[in-house]
């Protein structure tokens, strides 16, 4: 009710018919991107169940998890190759380049279903990692610089809540594709997010500050387009490097976090539900809830992000959820996972997990007020990809613990350590509570 009172308020901004639209297209885009990125994890046992056979490896438990962690760490390197689209989108518009980014990672999405062999596979993840982790920082680039100052904060936390809402859907059509028809039809259904392309190609304009800036047909136009290489090394230069580094390790953390809790979630829900002797498909089914429950939590952390972000500060707001989430990872992992009959606690855990989950809607509204227009989408893209080359390190890290240990519950449980460490980080980044977007 505050939200729907503040959207009715006379003081807000009329919001234009392309403002609309190009929030559409980016929040769809970032849903049917969360969608995509979440298939490959609700999949995960059945598709490497097939695949390492064919591949002349014994699908054991074991297997499962280090192979599975290989394969999440490739599409974190694709995801780290992904930073290519920051620059492309500060030369060429943000809403080409967010086209460009839709179109990857639907295609190769789909081409995941005709795989025979887990290398197959591999390669296929690179690839979707590279189309997946463009539309962050393109998109919020956009949101950012298209909506007027007093709606961008609200807009930003909103546009995030699409990403889980893909949750949503791949968890749905995991339940009634997925469970009925088989891993293959989910890497089908990934495909479908190249349609929004005809909507983002007919019906959205280039963002307001781009156009005033870069256009050569606004009377505004006050310098040349930046080419690639100019606009990523402005983010390193004296004004913001500082700013860049400790953006890049504080993101870092959030990788870990996410990637060493949220991506797991379905095969530890899997695992239990298998404990207590559910069938294939039942258990499939039930990891479906679990992700439909972690993405609800995320959502509500999302719509609060704003919020606290302008009553608080942005550091105090993430600093809370960086504790929520270590917390929560700890927890879940390395105690309830272990528990039998713990699904209804630990479906109640993964809600609270979710609101942690949400901090990545704060780099949504807080990396464009830390840069100006002719690098902002370069220096989201980097940031948001840095630290996933490390986290490929780390996700090599985790299988090798899960194929030693037997188990991932513990290997997991440790990566809670990575939230702590990144509330040191927060004391040497920049609050841009109260200030506008840079031109």
């Amino acid at each position: 009710m505050v939200l729907a009172r503040e959207a009715e308020s006379p003081r807000a901004s009329k919001l234009t018919a392309n403002q609309r639209r190009g929030f559409l297209a980016a929040w769809g885009g970032w849903a049917l991107d969360g969608m995509d990125a979440s298939i490959y994890a609700l999949v995960l046992v059945p598709t490497l169940t097939e695949l390492l056979p064919a591949s002349g490896i014994p699908a054991t438990a074991g297997n499962i998890g280090y192979y599975g962690s290989i394969l999440f760490a490739l599409f974190l390197l694709g995801w780290g190759l992904s930073m290519i689209w920051g620059p492309i989108s500060d030369r060429i518009g943000r809403v080409r380049a967010l086209m460009l980014t839709i179109i990857c990672y639907s295609l190769f999405t789909f081409l995941c279903g005709f795989v025979t062999t887990i290398w197959q596979l591999a390669v296929l993840r690179v690839l979707c990692g590279l189309g997946i982790g463009g539309e962050q920082p393109v998109g919020s680039t956009y949101i950012a610089e298209e909506l007027p100052e007093d709606r961008r904060v609200m807009g930003a936390g909103l546009m995030h809540t699409g990403y889980y809402v893909g949750f949503i859907l791949a968890a749905l059509a995991n339940y009634f594709i997925g469970a009925e028809y088989g891993w293959r039809w989910m890497f089908f259904v990934g495909g479908l997010p190249a349609l929004l392309v005809g909507y983002i190609r007919y019906g959205v304009r280039e963002s307001a500050a781009w156009t005033r800036r870069f256009d050569r047909s606004q009377l505004e136009v006050d310098q040349e387009r930046p080419s690639m290489r100019k606009s990523f090394a402005a983010i390193f230069s004296s004004e913001y490097r500082r700013r860049t580094a400790v953006m890049s390790a504080l993101f870092l953390v959030s990788i870990i976090g996410f990637w060493g809790g949220s991506v797991y979630v379905p095969t530890s829900v899997t695992q239990m539900a298998m404990r207590s002797g559910a069938s294939a498909g039942d258990a499939a089914r039930l990891a479906s809830y679990g992700s439909i429950v972690l993405a609800c939590g995320t959502i509500l952390g999302c719509v609060l992000a704003p919020v606290l972000a302008e009553r608080w500060g942005r550091r105090p707001a993430m600093a809370m959820y960086l504790t929520i989430l270590a917390l929560t990872i700890g927890l879940g992992f390395g105690y309830l996972f272990y528990i039998d009959g713990a699904l209804p606690s630990y479906f109640a855990l993964l809600f609270v997990l979710g609101i942690g989950g949400a901090n990545f809607a704060m780099y949504t509204i807080w990396l464009p007020e830390l840069y100006a227009t002719h690098c902002r989408a370069s220096a989201f893209g980097f940031i948001a990809s840095v630290g996933r080359f490390v986290g490929v390190v780390m996700v090599f890290v985790i299988g090798a613990g899960i194929s030693s240990f037997g188990s991932l519950g513990v290997p997991v449980a440790i990566t809670a350590v990575a939230p702590v460490l990144g509330l040191v980080v927060l004391l040497f980044s920049a609050e841009t509570k109260g200030v506008r977007l840079p031109a």
